[in-house]
């Protein structure tokens, strides 16, 4: 196996539906940002992969065009909210084997204002098995986005199982802004207090409007590189893609009536359980995360499966402040997917460029100090759940 690095990142900022470039502008842009970081031609790539969830075929060679047009293999990828690191899970393992030795891996997305819809009604959900748990629950029949039904139902659930009220998930949409205050590149980045959360509409169950990420357009890219190649080439070799992971739902998954697991919980806690002792790291000893918050519901739940504290402590963990600077893990830096904003395809290859930074210290006002090793989490119902440790080296 091949010491996995990367070289590069680049991202561009995010935006509203119809406050930006056309996708193939974004995904050019963030892939030219990419390679300049890294100091590296788009003659010297082997490969791509290109994450998008909505769009037509083939629309990563038509990013990728501007760039340059020199043959390589691109393969398109999609893998819902987890495309982005889909993508960066594919490279790595194209480097890792030996296949290629400089691979691009790339996301991007142009969204409709509005709730996730599906893009086909004459044809199977792919995520009809949980939209039927969804549904059958008290309430789920009501009006509102299936998303929210789904991750707001979860949210029920653990409100259920521990006893907590729903002001615990209006302080991580607090958390978030405060967060992404700091962040040039977030779409919401004025602060919010919990009032202003609580108080807004509700969406479904707990969620209110401002506990849900909103649609955005944006792009991100990563060069991902062999060590040797990096080092020959004199490019930055001090970040590693140290371990990585992927699940899929388990055979349990719709055999009941829990929520969390619907949504992915028992997914992201078997691809946490795989790097960790693929890294030989203690989730506890991690000092940066930026996880899949599409809900604020989501983000607490993952804080127990991805083992940044005990199963039924989130809320104390919350309460104490060990989720946010000052506290023992920073979770999501660059204000995360309810501040920064969730262009679907672009999201994983984002928080992917995030850690880079925060790694080689370079974040700015988000600054972890000291940050030697970093985590992501990537999740996508129907489903896809993607975990990457990442490290920094000294020569």
């Amino acid at each position: 196996m091949e010491t996995v690095c990367i070289s590069g990142v680049g991202m561009v900022p995010f935006a509203k539906p119809g406050k930006s470039e056309t996708y193939e502008r974004m995904a050019a842009d963030a892939a030219a940002a990419a390679l300049a970081d890294a100091g590296v031609r788009y003659a010297d790539v082997q490969q791509a992969y290109a994450g998008y969830v909505y769009g037509d075929s083939t629309s990563g060679q038509n990013a990728l065009y501007d760039i340059g047009l020199t043959g390589i293999p691109i393969v398109n990828v999609n893998n819902n909210c987890s495309t982005g690191s889909s993508a960066l899970w594919l490279a790595r393992q194209a480097v890792a084997s030996g296949a290629a030795d400089c691979v691009l891996a790339l996301g991007f997305e142009q969204m409709r204002p509005g709730a996730l819809v599906n893009a086909y009604e004459d044809r199977p959900s792919p995520t009809a098995r949980g939209e039927r748990i969804a549904e059958a629950r008290p309430g789920g029949d009501a009006p509102a986005p299936m998303a929210a039904k789904l991750f707001g139902g979860a949210g029920v659930t653990y409100m259920e199982r521990y006893d907590v009220g729903p002001e615990v998930f209006g302080r991580v949409s607090v958390k978030a802004r405060s967060h992404a205050a700091r962040n040039p590149l977030a779409v919401f980045r004025t602060p919010i207090e919990l009032d202003e959360v609580m108080s807004a509409p509700r969406i479904w169950g707990p969620l209110t409007r401002l506990m849900c990420c909103p649609p955005t357009n944006g792009a991100a890219a990563a060069l991902v590189c062999s060590e040797r190649f990096a080092q020959t080439r004199g490019l930055d070799a001090s970040i590693r893609l140290r371990a990585q992971a992927m699940t899929t739902d388990g055979a349990g998954t719709f055999d009941g009536t829990d929520m969390m697991t619907v949504v992915g919980y028992d997914m992201t806690r078997r691809a946490a359980a795989q790097v960790y002792a693929e890294a030989g790291v203690d989730p506890l000893d991690i000092p940066v995360v930026e996880l899949h918050d599409c809900f604020s519901t989501n983000e607490l739940i993952t804080y127990e499966a991805l083992g940044l504290t005990p199963e039924g402590t989130a809320e104390k963990f919350v309460l104490d402040g060990d989720n946010t600077y000052g506290g023992r893990v920073v979770t999501n830096p660059s204000g995360g997917l309810l501040s920064k904003g969730h262009p679907l395809g672009a999201t994983g290859l984002a928080q992917c460029a995030e850690l880079v930074w925060q790694l080689r210290g370079s974040a700015g006002d988000r600054q972890v100090e000291g940050a030697r090793i970093a985590l992501q989490h990537n999740l996508g119902l129907g489903g896809a759940c993607v975990v990457s440790l990442y490290e920094k080296v000294t020569a």
